[in-house]
């Protein structure tokens, strides 16, 4: 009889033991979005998360992309919000969800100065992630100048429910910047390719 090799995949430890947060460490995080829709998505997500846990809104998610229309901005930009104050899926918190349905119009807003959201975002970073080498995730900052240059332009551009820490937050989860540590395994897979 053989013994089973235990395989241990090491990852960031902030996404413990819950099968849901560790697909979305292995498969998302960190890895560069430029789809428009994906970065609402994210925006919107992130701007729901504030003083809530991350993984309290991926166990929403779902409910939200149905709530949001697949967070397509274009009809987000229109919602009712009283409506969805209903919704036990979804965070219902009243200035989050009014924050959602102007932050859709901003992005409009910015797609149509920019040809996409993804072209004004990505500036921020000169086109392509910064790569990090953090060796503790003590190291990992909560916001940066970026983040806090970013953010500010959001808000001059009508954006809300995006400080510096949640954009840092977004800047990650998009890939803007890799921010896995050394040691884990999605580090070196998104060093070089991202992806």
């Amino acid at each position: 009889m053989h013994d089973k090799k235990t395989i241990v995949i090491n990852r960031c430890n902030w996404c413990g033991s819950d099968p849901l947060y560790q697909a979305y460490h292995d498969q998302e995080w960190g890895v560069p979005v430029v789809e428009d829709r994906r970065l609402f998505e994210f925006l919107t997500l992130e701007g729901a998360q504030a003083g809530l846990s991350w993984i309290t809104i991926l166990r929403k998610r779902e409910a939200y992309r149905a709530a949001f229309f697949g967070f397509d901005p274009q009809q987000v930009a229109k919602m009712d919000v009283e409506p969805l104050m209903s919704n036990p899926g979804i965070v219902r918190n009243r200035a989050k969800l009014r924050s959602a349905v102007g932050n859709a119009r901003a992005f409009l807003k910015v797609q149509e100065e920019f040809g996409s959201f993804s072209q004004y975002q990505w500036r921020f970073v000169e086109g392509s992630p910064i790569q990090n080498n953090f060796v503790e995730l003590s190291q990992v900052p909560a916001q940066t100048p970026i983040s806090q240059a970013f953010s500010k332009d959001l808000k001059q551009r009508g954006f809300s429910f995006l400080g510096p820490v949640v954009v840092y937050a977004h800047m990650q989860a998009c890939g803007m910047v890799n921010d896995h540590v050394q040691s884990w395994f999605r580090h070196a897979q998104l060093q070089g390719t991202g992806q």
